[in-house]
């Protein structure tokens, strides 16, 4: 069993430490001290040279006590980072729900990962608990971009298959398939030109854009794909025929045929609507990151539902339209399922968490690592 107010008491000292992406480096020194007096291997990685931050990713690693009897090798993992505005969060416990003080989010995500799966490892350690090896990455800059998993060294990993703690939904909810995402940058040229004294020899990259934005296919696309128009920029004055507006857009599916028929069908329409109307249009395509889908005869999905099903949960296997540092994982050759920890209105002052729940994803967490130590899978 877990020690609720270990856990809770280290929540709320988790979510007070400043954490914005890039700038992890306060708690990320928390957190590798926490993983040394548990008599881990630490070490933390160069990804924040990579990506302009102040600190790499932690990693961990515990070696197994049963690990010669086959039990397979694991990866928990979450990240440190958390959105605006993640200074001086007071978290508020009432009626069994933690908030923020209402001025900041709370930063359950990801902080309810990062104590479930270091309340784990204190258990282990604490009752002798049977388990094979165990390697932790607690990861950067997620939350803009995925950044610190993508630049994770795949030589570095250390495990059979793993588990992000890093979803909405209640614990015992299992994320087996996300999608893959595409990012667009559209750069739309018209001509520029006096709006009052020569409108007619300007071409008016505003219009351009709108023309070819209103041919968009945009939205819930279908059940495994979605696009959207993320932002746009263009013009400098009224007095000005704007010359040249950017768009940046998206688009995602957990099927990779849709995915790239969507991501050309934006580009096709961008380039063929503003040619058509007399301008020119630019699209940079980048692959964000892949989609994954697990079977549910995985060894990463069976382990995970037969640990909520001893802590007394039914599983819930489910698809998500967002990313999570699982795509890089998957796509490292590291099977990884994601895991609800209760998170709430995330990304917003409204985020909360029930208190029972981030014990459970605690309980959850310690499930997985028994059940590993007594199954070959």
């Amino acid at each position: 069993m877990i020690n609720r107010k270990r856990i809770l008491d280290e929540f709320y000292e988790l979510v007070r430490i400043p954490c914005s992406t890039r700038a992890e480096r306060q708690v990320a020194d928390v957190i590798k001290k926490k993983l040394a007096d548990l008599h881990m291997e630490v070490t933390e990685d160069n990804s924040g040279s990579k990506i302009g931050g102040n600190c790499g990713n932690v990693l961990a690693f515990l070696t197994g006590t049963v690990a010669g009897a086959g039990a397979p090798s694991l990866l928990f993992t979450a990240h440190l980072d958390c959105v605006e505005p993640c200074g001086n969060i007071q978290p508020v416990l009432k009626n069994g729900i933690i908030t923020s003080a209402g001025d900041t989010i709370l930063g359950s995500d990801d902080k309810s990962g990062v104590v479930a799966i270091l309340e784990a490892l204190r258990v282990i350690r604490e009752q002798n608990i049977p388990h094979g090896n165990i390697q932790i990455i607690f990861t950067v800059a997620e939350e803009g971009g995925l950044k610190g998993s993508k630049s994770v060294d795949p030589a570095l990993l250390r495990a059979d298959f793993g588990y992000a703690l890093d979803a909405g939904g209640s614990p015992g909810e299992i994320v087996t398939m996300a999608p893959g995402q595409n990012k667009l940058e559209i750069f739309i040229y018209g001509k520029k030109a006096h709006a009052g004294v020569a409108p007619e020899d300007g071409i008016n990259a505003i219009i351009l854009a709108g023309k070819a934005l209103a041919q968009i296919n945009d939205g819930r696309i279908d059940s495994e794909t979605t696009a959207n128009i993320g932002t746009i920029q263009g013009g400098s004055a009224t007095n000005i025929v704007p010359d040249k507006v950017v768009i940046l857009a998206e688009a995602r599916s957990r099927n990779e045929k849709k995915l790239a028929a969507q991501t050309e069908h934006m580009c096709q329409v961008f380039k063929e609507t503003v040619k058509a109307a007399g301008g020119k249009a630019e699209v940079n395509v980048t692959k964000e990151y892949d989609a994954y889908i697990l079977p549910e005869t995985a060894p990463v999905v069976r382990l995970a539902c037969q640990a909520v099903e001893s802590i007394g949960l039914k599983p819930v296997i489910k698809a998500t339209g967002g990313g999570s540092d699982a795509n890089y994982f998957n796509s490292y050759g590291i099977p990884t399922a994601v895991l609800g920890t209760g998170m709430s209105k995330v990304h917003t002052t409204d985020e909360f968490i029930k208190e029972e729940d981030l014990y459970t994803i605690g309980e959850l967490a310690l499930a997985i690592i028994k059940a590993a130590g007594q199954a070959e899978l």
